[in-house]
């Protein structure tokens, strides 16, 4: 190496730390919700013909009946697992979880492409009929879906959830959507 060449040096690069990352996010979701409005979509439509909560939903399965009966159901992406040509998402509501199953054969390739942009946090509806997996878990077979409102900042980490006390009673609604506990609490 020549004398005037600086040595390469392994700091370079910080870390990102957590807000960066978190603003990072942000606007990859910024981004997408201009995308949403390019091509005419409401991103936030605050509206959902529900018919049933999750816990009605649930309630309303019978074992043994294939399609199930037809249910409609609204709440916020709180897991998602692509597979390909078909997704599982949960599903959040006031009265707790749902999985919904989405099919692109069923609701079509751009609807289906569309579906694979929606973000952890995002609520949707979601109409179809229920069924059980072979887990053994009632899920919704989705015939449709409609972005209902989209989530511009990420939910917390799912494993950690929220850690620190400040942040929990200075966001509440941010534990309110990650607890638990604490969303009984306050419904209680």
């Amino acid at each position: 190496m020549s004398g005037n060449t600086p040595e390469p040096s392994k700091n370079n690069h910080p870390t990102p730390s957590v807000s960066d990352v978190s603003n990072d996010l942000r606007a990859v979701r910024l981004l997408r919700l201009q995308e949403l409005r390019a091509q005419g979509h409401d991103p936030f439509q605050a509206n959902w013909a529900q018919t049933h909560t999750s816990k009605q939903a649930l309630e309303a399965f019978v074992e043994g009946q294939d399609p199930g009966p037809e249910v409609s159901i609204a709440g916020r992406i709180v897991m998602q697992n692509d597979m390909g040509k078909s997704s599982f998402v949960k599903l959040l509501d006031r009265d707790g979880r749902i999985q919904a199953y989405v099919r692109k054969d069923v609701v079509g390739d751009e609807a289906y492409a569309a579906f694979k942009k929606l973000d952890l946090g995002d609520i949707v509806g979601i109409a179809g009929t229920l069924f059980k997996t072979k887990t053994g878990e009632i899920t919704v077979r989705a015939t449709r879906y409609a972005l209902v409102a989209k989530a511009l900042r990420p939910l917390p980490e799912k494993w950690h959830g929220l850690t620190d006390s400040d942040q929990i009673y200075r966001q509440r609604y941010l534990d309110l959507i990650v607890n638990d506990e604490s969303r009984q609490r306050f419904q209680l």
